[in-house]
């Protein structure tokens, strides 16, 4: 039997549709599953905070906040997370969110067993691609790697974690070197310290956030770019452009 590697969650408000998907998940013998379920898209936020799944199999008709919904917020915070709509309608506007929110697979109702394997054929071939490509780049290979190399393990992984919780000690630790001779190469290379380099990706994205979603609130823009104290990034944000959160979106 292949290994349970990759952790699938279900949400769904249909309990006996719920609790089949999450059967055939856990019988398809690809290396999925299933961790968590959830009955509306605010059940699964809170959940996929707590269980950090790969996959989310979301339907789209659910009561409190929608799958639509759901998928966007995904979308901005959990970008690595797969995510599958799970639907009763054919509808034109779900394949339009499916194609700006990068949803990886459309199941239609009743769910046909043959089409929920070939998805999860295909989600396993993305998973096994990403996991193969993060090693290559990220693990540190036995022989020595140039200053060179090493600034460009560091840009990539700063990027691929910038809305995590991670600073300059975290990094250097990762990398195991210390924090003062990563700074001093990455400086030489780029211009910029890492820490300098984290900030203005934060910024930047916080920045595009506040023009375009102002459905969202400062405190969550703030949680979406690594800083969940709302009055810490309130000050880091002031410092690097001038203007408060509030002052920059116009408000």
């Amino acid at each position: 039997m292949i290994e349970c590697i990759y952790r699938v969650m279900v949400v769904e408000d249909e309990e006996r549709i719920l609790n089949n998907i999450i059967r055939k998940i856990d019988e398809s013998n690809l290396g999925f599953k299933v961790v968590g379920k959830a009955l509306t898209g605010k059940q699964a936020l809170t959940l996929a905070d707590e269980l950090t799944p790969d996959v989310i199999f979301t339907d789209i008709k659910m009561p409190v906040m929608d799958g639509l919904e759901l998928i966007e917020h995904l979308y901005f915070r959990y970008p690595y997370v797969k995510v599958v709509i799970i639907s009763g309608y054919a509808d034109f506007e779900y394949a339009q969110k499916a194609i700006i929110y990068d949803v990886k697979g459309y199941l239609l109702k009743p769910i046909d067993n043959e089409a929920l394997m070939e998805i999860l054929r295909k989600l396993k071939i993305m998973l096994d691609s990403e996991k193969k490509l993060y090693r290559e780049r990220f693990l540190l290979p036995k022989e020595p790697l140039t200053q060179e190399e090493i600034v460009f393990l560091v840009r990539e992984f700063i990027k691929e974690n910038y809305t995590e919780n991670i600073n300059l000690n975290f990094i250097a630790e990762r990398f195991n070197y210390s924090v003062s001779y990563l700074s001093r190469i990455f400086s030489q290379y780029t211009g910029i310290s890492p820490y300098r380099y984290l900030i203005e990706l934060r910024i930047n994205r916080a920045k595009h956030l506040l023009q375009n979603h102002r459905e969202l609130s400062i405190k969550q823009i703030g949680e979406l770019v690594g800083y969940p104290d709302q009055g810490y990034f309130s000050r880091i944000f002031k410092r690097f452009t001038g203007k408060s959160p509030q002052e920059f979106r116009g408000e």
